[in-house]
């Protein structure tokens, strides 16, 4: 028999001074989820990404089917990463956690698979200790205790240590001029045969060294223009820009590179040397206010950090042959859980788990015996 059709779920953040989904200054902000409740359900779990829909994730009916409800919750930034402000979006996750704390579960836990993962650390955080009053760019944000119920659990699943420590690591450091996509410092080019793989540790030190250093350049270059715009009579509070060339991961190319299960040669969205050079891409489109918010080195969305600032248990799920979350990406979660974390190997899963049902099962069974222990 088919699982019952979820319930549509329409909920909406407390107003503020907010933005709509396009970034510009909103109304009424609604956000939209699909509900699972089996019958006598007392554990609920919620399952956010800062863009991505989530109203049909994988868990959503297994974890069902194990008496757990789930909700799978999109935020007002669903489909358009180009103008997401992170301390925004953990006021739409919070909508959910009340909802759900509203009908009385017993306990709720937060999913955070993939970029969720850092979204739920960040909201979690924020939640037990209540510190955001404006965004990385300096404009206010109206958050309060009610908006931000704690959950009771934090599951870590397949997840990526946040946006700002993905372009940090994911950009190219061979452009040479932000202007110009083509430009090539061939020295630090991982896609030239002459540099590897295999990778030299003196080329990653540099790499390394010179991804930081671009991030860094781009957050000068923004603050530099924002603080010009803002200081023109009646001037634009916001602009958009392009990030040339962020997808120069030399793990993805190495296996030697903390070596795991993964397919070399790819990332979860397919080739690397053609995405790299891409018209959409990790990043492509942003705002000023939006690159700082989630992809600068002022973000306070960094998933480790966060976690280390929450108190509650926490699963982490580790799917050994992801091509985008590597095995010392896992290690630094589990540091920061400081002896919190169980940590459990979903041997061959990849990221998304397509095409691997029996994975998803087992990925359900973990976190169902996990949330009755």
């Amino acid at each position: 028999m088919p699982p019952p059709a979820p319930e549509l779920i329409v909920l909406s953040p407390r107003p503020d001074t907010g933005q709509s989904g396009f970034g510009l200054p909103g109304g009424v902000t609604r956000i939209f989820g699909a509900f699972h409740r089996p019958e006598g359900a007392r554990v609920a779990a919620v399952l956010m990404h800062p863009m991505s829909n989530f109203q049909a994730h994988y868990l959503l009916v297994p974890l069902a089917r194990r008496g757990i409800a789930a909700l799978g919750l999109n935020s007002r930034y669903a489909g358009n990463e180009s103008t997401i402000i992170m301390e925004r979006v953990i006021q739409d996750l919070g909508a959910g956690v009340r909802w759900l704390r509203d009908r009385g579960f017993d306990r709720v836990i937060l999913i955070g698979n993939s970029g969720g993962g850092a979204l739920s650390c960040f909201y979690q955080a924020q939640a037990e200790h209540l510190t955001v009053t404006d965004t990385p760019a300096g404009d206010p944000i109206d958050l309060r205790p009610e908006d931000l119920p704690p959950a009771d659990a934090l599951v870590v699943a397949a997840a990526h240590l946040g946006r700002s420590r993905l372009m940090d690591l994911w950009n190219d450091p061979s452009v040479i001029d932000e202007a110009d996509p083509l430009g090539i410092d061939p020295s630090l080019d991982m896609y030239d045969p002459a540099n590897g793989p295999p990778f030299a540790p003196v080329f990653l030190t540099r790499f390394r060294a010179a991804q930081r250093a671009r991030n860094a350049r781009i957050e000068a270059r923004v603050r530099a223009r924002l603080r010009y715009l803002r200081a023109l009579p009646g001037g634009p509070r916001d602009e958009a820009f392009i990030i040339y060339r962020t997808l120069a991961e030399p793990r993805s190319l190495d296996p030697t590179l903390e070596p795991s299960e993964r397919a070399p040669g790819m990332t979860i969205w397919g080739d690397p040397r053609l995405l790299n050079r891409a018209a959409s891409a990790m990043g492509r489109f942003t705002t000023l206010t939006s690159y700082l918010s989630q992809w600068s080195q002022s973000s306070r969305a960094d998933g480790p950090a966060n976690l280390r600032r929450t108190t509650v248990p926490v699963l982490q799920l580790e799917h050994t042959a992801d091509t985008s979350i590597f095995p010392g990406d896992q290690d630094e979660w589990e540091r920061a859980a400081g002896g919190r974390a169980q940590r459990h190997r979903i041997g061959g899963g990849t990221h998304f788990l397509a095409g691997q049902p029996e994975l998803v099962e087992e990925v359900a069974d973990r976190i169902s015996a996990w949330s009755e222990g």
